[in-house]
């Protein structure tokens, strides 16, 4: 088995994750992380015995062990650093979403196409068993025509920082360029852009929401403003449609689960998915048993693991074991519904998958002030 070496650039809440999967994956090494707090890549790097430390991502791209480098910034970060991991020769594994904004997530894309090399986004729910039966179902022809689908997520208050979690970066629009959209929306769009086969986004409306108070000294030190909920509809070419509410606080009962309607049945998702149908002429409703198939075909096919999460999957890509999901497209497509409700709240009015490419601005960080001096990012 082929020793899969990893750098981490970033050593932030999602870092830890990362570390933890890799460590799972046996012939996986972290050789080296890279932070511009010392204290925190020290700290790291001494939990998961981490050798080589940076403070500068470009000396670590330096080094000639490395077959992947983990990209775990914030949404802003993500365009300039990982289009240079991409050019230094490295495959690229990215958190989600893919950049903070549909023009900044594209230069990835080409840059990925340029350098030959992967560019694979972390978009976490491709890979739950809801989705694989999603998939099963329709490939089996037990939906019909599929014409309309939900994406759903739902915090009653979960506000990173200000609701007493995470990093007061995810509440800035210069860091993260959106709120709730795009730090939870992100998998739940994606998830249903998979199941459908990827349509093409024609048409998106949609508005976001800052409304609830919060701790203001939490506010004022994490600077609040980005949005807390997001609503959107789109329309895809050939007539299907999707419906997006995605709430990181509200005042509300919790949502109903994501789903896709079909002309033969429906399939509600979450963790008990439930098909709905006609049964010589009856409505019927079917409980779906996801943990007993899961465990009867990965008993069967144990080669089934490289599905089961997205570093599993990126690892067993990057060893030839299998062939990776396309992430990258995706998640641009992604941003792009995500960008076009941001716009359609700006505007008051639908706006067209066209002009959202058009207006859409770069957001990514040209350069930060370090106690290592300014670093410049180009891309």
């Amino acid at each position: 088995m082929k020793e899969i070496r990893i750098g981490i650039i970033g050593t932030g809440i999602i870092a830890h994750t990362h570390a933890r999967d890799y460590a799972k994956l046996p012939g996986v090494k972290i050789v080296a992380a890279c932070d511009l707090q010392k204290p925190k890549l020290e700290k790291f790097c001494g939990e998961y015995g981490i050798e080589n430390q940076y403070t500068n991502f470009r000396e670590m791209l330096g080094r000639d062990d490395l077959d992947s480098v983990d990209v775990c910034l914030h949404n802003n970060l993500h365009a300039p650093v990982a289009v240079e991991v991409l050019r230094s020769g490295r495959h690229c594994y990215c958190e989600k979403p893919m950049a903070g904004s549909y023009t900044d997530a594209a230069v990835m894309l080409k840059a990925s196409k340029e350098t030959g090399k992967n560019l694979h986004v972390q978009l976490a729910q491709l890979y739950t068993a809801e989705t694989q039966a999603a998939r099963r179902f329709i490939a089996a022809g037990l939906l019909g025509e599929i014409y309309h689908a939900r994406s759903y997520g739902y915090r009653r208050r979960g506000r990173p920082f200000v609701d007493g979690y995470a990093e007061k970066e995810f509440d800035s629009k210069y860091w993260a360029s959106g709120g709730a959209l795009y730090d939870m929306g992100v998998y739940h769009i994606s998830q249903l852009l998979f199941i459908l086969g990827l349509p093409k986004a024609e048409r998106v409306s949609g508005q976001v929401y800052q409304k609830l108070d919060m701790h203001e000294g939490r506010r004022k030190e994490g600077g609040f403003d980005v949005e807390e909920l997001g609503v959107g509809f789109v329309k895809f070419a050939g007539g299907l449609t999707m419906d997006i509410l995605e709430s990181w606080a509200i005042n509300a009962a919790e949502f109903p689960p994501s789903m896709v309607a079909g002309s033969k049945g429906g399939l509600s998702l979450g963790s008990e998915p439930v098909f709905t149908s006609e049964i010589a002429g009856y409505p019927a409703v079917t409980k779906l048993d996801l943990a007993k198939e899961v465990y009867r075909t990965h008993k069967i096919d144990p080669g089934l693991a490289v599905y089961d999460n997205s570093i599993a999957h990126w690892v067993a890509g990057l060893r030839g074991e299998c062939q990776l999901y396309d992430t990258k497209h995706i998640a641009l497509d992604t941003m792009l519904i995500s960008e076009g409700i941001y716009q359609s709240g700006a505007k008051g009015r639908e706006v067209t998958a066209d002009e959202i490419i058009h207006d859409s601005v770069s957001s990514y960080i040209r350069e930060q002030e370090t106690g290592f001096g300014l670093l410049k990012y180009e891309i």
